[in-house]
């Protein structure tokens, strides 16, 4: 039941000066909930109560050991619907909705419904079908998109003429949900009902239910990091229900991912918007810096380095294609210092200067010595009709995925999150493996070898003799691998 003080500017960044300005002076103390609370504790609930505490006492366990039933709030003041609402229904003699939206959530809680629905995490289920919008039919279908891809980016929940929900697009806790009042995300991917509680949402466990495996696999990156072990070590010390958890002065034996992307510390306010301190994309073929462009009407969107960067005040698109003025832009630059700013509440300054200049490097390694040549020569290949517009549907496309998807995500990753053994085991030595094995053995099979060695030498600048030269180490260490299995 905590909201963050409403005199303050809903965005903190204004232009460039006002952002430092507000970086090193923007409290980081919260309020209650200024809502009179005559909004909530509504005769109805009562009956919600003593109903489900038979049917579905599990659920109403959980309430009653939440914040929100120490502040009184019941199951009628979250549900509680209009009879126009398109999901609304009729329930025991009471209007209410299944769903209860980041729309009702912000009734309370306006500035963390305003900060998240801002965020890239609300952009989710947009940017998976930007992406990827043929990848879920292609492989197994419905079944698979609605158990694998929306349970975390979100559904489009429609409503069918009956009023009931339709059940393809439900049940889904899905943070780039599209809700049918229109809202978009899901305060539940977080803060799981009906305990919604801080404790929960703070642990590493709550991101590993989506930042896992190939896709984002920053649950096995955490956890086989200092942090990781530090947290895993300290866990009862970290105080994950104290009320305004500013790293250094609530908690100090450990970051979570929280602490990273979203949470308080000195000088730095917390924010459900997780936008603000990436200085790098992680998770496309290519990486490349971004700005943040924050727009006026505190949308968000992110624009690659290699862009023209957007002015302020000039229109630009946002992520759902519609236009809206530019407010402000943080560069690569100021989104590094604010995320610097929270490792030296435990580490020196040279010490993170030290891992952010070795982390752009490894970054830059990946991306000149096996992402850029790949990517031109893919590229060539459709240009020359050697492949087919049809995405993964030819071996090379497929060994192409991986080495940037698989592979290269898992390295760049683990590079980040300060995890050796993605990094390089699990990650940048897999990149090189299959760069020189699996995938220019398969871009030798369809353009013949001379043309394959002609493409790598261009795009790489790799000679003959050097290439021969990987290609012997790679085929000596496979038969050694295959001897000792046999063994």
């Amino acid at each position: 039941m905590q909201s963050w003080n409403k005199t303050q500017p809903p965005y903190f960044i204004q232009t460039f000066i006002f952002m430092l300005a507000t970086l090193l002076t923007f409290p980081v103390y919260a309020v209650k909930v200024t809502l009179d609370p005559a909004n909530w504790g509504l005769a109805q609930g009562k009956s919600c109560i003593s109903c489900h505490q038979k049917s579905s006492a599990g659920l109403t366990h959980q309430w009653q050991q939440s914040a929100h039933a120490q502040a009184k709030v019941n199951c009628f003041d979250c549900h509680q619907a209009d009879a126009g609402d398109a999901d609304a229904f009729e329930h025991e003699g009471e209007v209410i909705a299944t769903i209860v939206s980041p729309k009702d959530c912000g009734r309370c809680h306006q500035t963390e419904t305003q900060e998240a629905t801002a965020s890239t995490h609300n952009k989710a289920l947009l940017h998976l079908e930007q992406k990827f919008p043929k990848l879920a039919q292609k492989n197994d279908g419905q079944g698979l998109k609605q158990a694998g891809c929306t349970d975390c980016h979100g559904t489009r929940v429609t409503v069918k003429a009956d009023g009931t929900i339709a059940p393809d697009s439900w049940p889904n806790t899905g943070i780039g949900r599209i809700n049918p009042d229109g809202s978009i995300g899901s305060c539940s991917a977080c803060h799981g009902r009906h305990s919604f509680s801080k404790a929960q949402a703070r642990d590493p466990q709550a991101c590993a239910w989506c930042h896992s495996g190939s896709e984002s696999p920053d649950t096995e990156s955490y956890a086989s990091s200092k942090h990781g072990m530090l947290y895993q070590s300290h866990r009862a010390d970290m105080n994950l229900d104290s009320e305004q958890w500013v790293t250094g002065k609530d908690y100090a034996a450990a970051p979570t991912c929280v602490t990273c992307h979203m949470s308080a510390a000195p000088g730095i306010k917390s924010s459900h918007d997780v936008s603000m301190r990436s200085a790098w994309e992680l998770s496309t073929p290519i990486s490349e810096k971004q700005s943040l462009v924050i727009f006026a009407d505190g949308d968000r969107r992110e624009v690659a380095e290699s862009e023209p960067a957007p002015k302020r005040g000039a229109a630009l698109a946002k992520v759902d294609g519609s236009m809206a003025k530019v407010k402000a832009v943080a560069s690569p630059k100021r989104r590094r210092q604010i995320m610097s700013k929270v490792c030296i509440e435990c580490h020196s300054k040279g010490f993170t200067q030290g891992f952010m200049r070795n982390f752009d490097n490894f970054v830059k390694h990946y991306n000149e010595k096996y992402a850029k040549p790949a990517a031109a020569i893919m590229q060539d290949l459709y240009a020359q009709g050697k492949l087919t517009p049809e995405k993964l549907d030819e071996p090379l496309e497929q060994h192409y995925w991986q080495l940037w998807h698989d592979d290269g995500i898992r390295a760049r990753h683990g590079a980040a999150m300060a995890s050796p053994t993605q990094a390089w085991t699990e990650g940048m030595h897999r990149v090189a493996k299959r760069f020189d094995g699996d995938w220019t053995n398969q871009l030798k099979a369809l353009v013949g070898e001379q043309e394959a060695l002609r493409l790598l030498q261009k795009y790489t600048g790799e000679t003959d003799a050097a290439k021969d030269a990987i290609e012997d180490a790679i085929g000596a260490e496979t038969a050694e691998n295959t001897q000792n299995t046999g063994k």
